[in-house]
């Protein structure tokens, strides 16, 4: 089949199926992908507000609020008003998220391992090389 075209795309559609399955499989059926995002970057960046962080974290504003809205009722993180601006909320990470996110983190890094099992040091570098690249063109393209 050397004359098939290969869809970048279709590609990136398909590796993220494979991470999906298994971050259920391997990491947490209650706490998705990019609900660990928002809590490992409220661990580098406590006190961001809702929308700097949908932004950092490339979502839209419906995403980041139900996001948001559900690590706030498993009471994972705290969203209170900002006292200069009222229109933004302030996040930060309670010591129960905190503990969530620690025990989940080895398993996201074996889930990483298992996603690229089949992949040297060296692959896995170039990979995650050429996606910060590919991202790093789509976001300075909009």
């Amino acid at each position: 089949m050397a004359n098939e075209q290969i869809y970048t795309g279709l590609l990136v559609r398909r590796a993220q199926q494979a991470h999906l399955a298994l971050w259920q499989q391997l990491v947490s059926k209650e706490i998705s992908s990019p609900q660990f995002g928002v809590l490992s970057e409220l661990k580098l960046e406590d006190g961001i507000s809702q929308a700097d962080l949908g932004a950092k974290l490339d979502l839209d504003k419906s995403t980041i609020t139900d996001i948001v809205n559900r690590l706030a009722e498993r009471g994972l993180i705290t969203r209170t008003k900002d006292l200069v601006d009222r229109r933004k909320y302030q996040l930060q990470l309670t010591k129960l998220g905190e503990s969530e996110l620690k025990a989940l983190q080895p398993r996201v890094i074996q889930m990483d391992s298992t996603l690229t099992q089949s992949l040297n040091q060296q692959e896995r570098d170039s990979l995650h090389g050429l996606l910060m690249k590919v991202l790093g063109d789509y976001e300075a393209g909009r």
